[in-house]
């Protein structure tokens, strides 16, 4: 053994670089989160939501009624953009005495607005309490236009916006009652499950979430302009899924779309993003997500790590209810991060124990996963092919994020591009590099943030087309099978 690594003195200098290092790390993701302009990463410094992302495209609902229809090029068999219309997403109006109330709307979102509002044709209001009885879910199927079709136009209502109601289980520790609810970062020894009304803006552009910026002066949310939180509404268990199976029912594609979020995320940014996927991804069905107890703030990582591990069971129980509870007939599987630590260790173990149950997933999508590569390729990857599912992996050279961890781990991550790009038989491999070129911020959240992504992950969820079939992809050839792909700049 080298006489250094006995060497206390050495010993000692070496986990004093390594501290210090990660401290170095961890102010240059605060100060990079903290130069974002329009929108922001990590609350607590720019008044935002973890996960925002500058843009440089103005805000405002694109005026023209044209959208890409996902259709087979010539000869090509691939699915690409072409000019269709819009179809009739109008949403109807409501007239009431609350505050705010919520309607059904054609495209299965809910749309508030004021008190002095018009009623529109056909609208079914729920009241005042937007949550009082099942608002959100597919009520007609939306027109297949494929990633690119615009939000319905709200710009000439006045405070009118969005309402998408998204389910979850957690086991974080719960305080408080309904109205003052608080999801703390400490580990219950049960689930929780209920939902949550997020409301959407009427300027929202895909693959942003809106949230305060105190460059526009912004110190409060505002339905209007930003996501928020309506209402959160806790349910028993048998509630949850009598629910579910009411919703799910009303999706000719008996679909579900379960999200799990990853480090540094709070139960709120976890709600918020769930809805903001299932809007941009034009999600028809019950969308649903699992908030594990991360601590929501930069310096936790270690004890984030911790968390996901804890929460493992209580996610794969909760999978296993899903499965077998949910009535869906086709699940798709969203893990960011961390999360994905969580996410296919309870994929491996519910292979084994439940192979029936786990048919019903249609599609496994990780992205950015912090995982270590080997610990991947050997550990996680065969039991993953296990499912029988589809498995779509997003990896980029350009995640601040993984490349910090990779420091603080000495290990490279699956999540990364590059020399290390994870390529598996089985797994589809994805290289996002070329769709994040910001030169500030974490690129971490690309998978959300980039339409150029979300437009991918439209076409497996919705068309359920391979990598060799989806339009702005090209494989990349190896040295040995199988290739991987990245996208068309």
């Amino acid at each position: 053994m080298d006489a250094s690594e006995t060497d206390p003195r050495r010993v000692g200098e070496t986990q004093m670089s390594r501290a210090i290092l990660c401290f170095y790390l961890v102010v240059f993701m605060f100060l990079a989160s903290c130069t974002t302009v329009d929108h922001s990463h990590y609350g607590s410094c720019c008044g935002g939501t973890y996960g925002g992302a500058p843009t440089t495209a103005p805000l405002g609902i694109p005026e023209n009624t044209q959208a890409d229809l996902p259709e087979a090029a010539s000869g090509t068999g691939r699915a690409g953009p072409h000019p269709g219309p819009v179809g009739d997403l109008e949403p109807a109006l409501v007239n009431s005495t609350a505050a705010v109330s919520v309607c059904l709307t054609p495209h299965g979102l809910t749309c508030g607005l004021p008190s002095n509002a018009v009623a529109g044709a056909g609208c079914s209001c729920t009241g005042p309490d937007p949550l009082a009885t099942p608002i959100f879910g597919v009520v007609e199927e939306i027109p297949n236009v494929g990633p690119e079709v615009p939000a319905p136009d709200l710009s000439t209502k006045e405070n009118a916006f969005f309402v998408r109601k998204v389910y979850f289980g957690t086991d974080r520790r719960v305080d408080g009652t309904s109205g003052t609810l608080r999801f703390l970062p400490q580990r219950a020894d049960h689930l929780t499950y209920g939902e949550v009304a997020v409301t959407i803006p009427p300027n929202h552009e895909r693959g942003v979430l809106n949230a305060p910026s105190i460059w526009r002066l912004e110190l409060h949310e505002d339905p209007k302009k930003h996501f928020t939180i309506q209402q959160t509404h806790l349910l028993q268990e048998a509630a949850l899924y009598e629910t579910l199976a009411t919703e799910i029912k009303k999706s000719k594609s008996s679909s579900l779309l379960v999200f799990v979020h990853g480090y540094n995320v709070t139960f709120e940014d976890a709600a918020k993003r769930t809805a903001q996927l299932a809007f941009d991804l034009r999600f028809q069905g019950a969308a649903v997500f699992f908030s594990w107890p991360s601590h929501g703030g930069i310096a936790s990582y270690m004890a984030d790590e911790q968390a996901i591990i804890d929460a493992e069971p209580h996610l794969e129980q909760f999978l296993q209810d899903l499965l077998a509870r949910s009535s869906a007939e086709n699940i798709y599987l969203i893990a960011h991060s961390m999360g994905n630590r969580g996410l296919t260790r309870a994929l491996v173990s519910l292979a084994k124990k439940d192979s029936v149950g786990v048919k019903r997933i249609k599609e496994v999508i990780l992205t950015a996963p912090d995982i270590g590569t080997v610990e991947f390729k050997e550990q996680i990857a065969p039991g993953l092919r296990a499912l029988g599912a589809p498995v779509t992996l997003y990896a980029s050279s350009n995640d601040r994020a993984l490349a910090a961890s990779k420091e603080i781990h000495d290990s490279d991550r699956a999540g990364e591009s590059g020399a290390n790009l994870v390529v598996i038989d089985g797994i589809e491999t994805i290289d996002a590099s070329d769709t994040d070129t910001d030169l500030i911020g974490l690129g971490h959240s690309y998978f959300a943030e980039r339409t150029t992504v979300l437009a991918d992950m439209y076409y497996v969820i919705t068309q359920d087309l391979r990598a060799d079939k989806r339009d702005g992809l090209r494989p990349q050839p190896t040295e040995i099978k199988p290739k991987y792909w990245k996208f068309v700049k």
